[in-house]
């Protein structure tokens, strides 16, 4: 069986899990990543790979060219996604053992909070960034407030930030709240506070200003580009970055937290006010 066939069906099988679209592509660009590289070794085409050519001795050459260009993380992740696929071909009986455990895997790394550093960091981000800090090619600030205020006020990851539309604000003024979709395709109801709604209605109302013309039904994005698009991952990204360095404060922001901080700082300051674990587990969206 070829190996890019095998794949497919993996997906396929994996249908019934409900992945989210941005753990499936995570998935893809992982087994692509060494595809390629598995093509160089073997000496074939990727599209000619069979399931026979997938040995330890071939994914473990693969993956040490994929660690030489590759963050710890990045490989970790890899490895796993791999390690799932050759199990699921254990399982169809298209190879008789799963070869993972002949290729070496970085040690995961401890899971220890992010925040920002310094007790008042979060609302001297907040304040430059209300007062036009940020020097854009087309300033906004309405949406720069906005979207460090999901981070530090709704702890939303990027991409849970970037699948809101103007439905997911839901309740009556006093009583909104975020309808988010996190990972795995888990629901949650975050509350937002008035000072939240205030920042909400501010940005949307500086949308239909700056897009008249603008499509702004219940499926529309909320967060959008300097040209009324969905904002991109990258975008989001350098968008924030941004913020602590013309706020100057990017010398208080992790190593390769930047808006997962955000994130960070909001679970942290929940915990510091006397929030359960359970409640904060909530309110993240983490499963455990």
């Amino acid at each position: 069986m070829d190996v890019l066939a095998a794949q497919e069906a993996f997906f396929q099988a994996r249908r019934p899990r409900k992945d989210s679209p941005h753990t499936t592509a995570a998935y893809r660009r992982d087994l692509a990543g060494v595809n390629a590289l598995l093509g160089e070794v073997v000496g074939r085409e990727v599209g000619e790979l069979r399931v026979e050519d997938l040995t330890g001795t071939h994914l473990r050459s693969a993956f040490g060219v994929f660690a030489d260009s590759h963050a710890k993380s990045s490989v970790l992740r890899a490895w796993s996604t791999w390690n799932q696929f050759l199990t699921f071909l254990v399982a169809e009986d298209l190879v008789p053992g799963n070869p993972m455990g002949a290729v070496a895997r970085p040690k995961t790394p401890p899971l220890v909070p992010k925040p920002l550093r310094g007790e008042d960091t979060p609302e001297r981000l907040l304040a430059a960034a209300a007062e036009g800090a940020r020097k854009a090619r087309d300033p906004w600030p309405e949406r720069d407030v906005l979207v460090l205020a999901l981070g530090l006020v709704a702890g939303l990851r990027s991409v849970e930030m970037r699948t809101l539309t103007l439905a997911s604000v839901v309740g009556r003024s006093g009583e909104r709240r975020l309808h988010v979709l996190g990972k795995g395709n888990r629901d949650r109801s975050v509350p937002i506070e008035p000072a939240m709604e205030r920042v909400v209605d501010e940005y949307l109302a500086s949308c239909r200003k700056r897009f008249p013309q603008g499509r702004f039904d219940r499926g529309s994005a909320l967060l959008r580009d300097r040209h009324g698009e969905p904002i991109g991952r990258g975008g989001l990204e350098y968008l924030v970055r941004s913020c602590f360095r013309w706020a100057g404060l990017h010398d208080r922001v992790p190593s390769g937290a930047n808006l997962h901080a955000l994130r960070h700082t909001f679970a942290t300051r929940l915990a510091e006010e006397g929030a359960t674990a359970s409640e904060i587990m909530a309110l993240l969206g983490h499963a455990t």
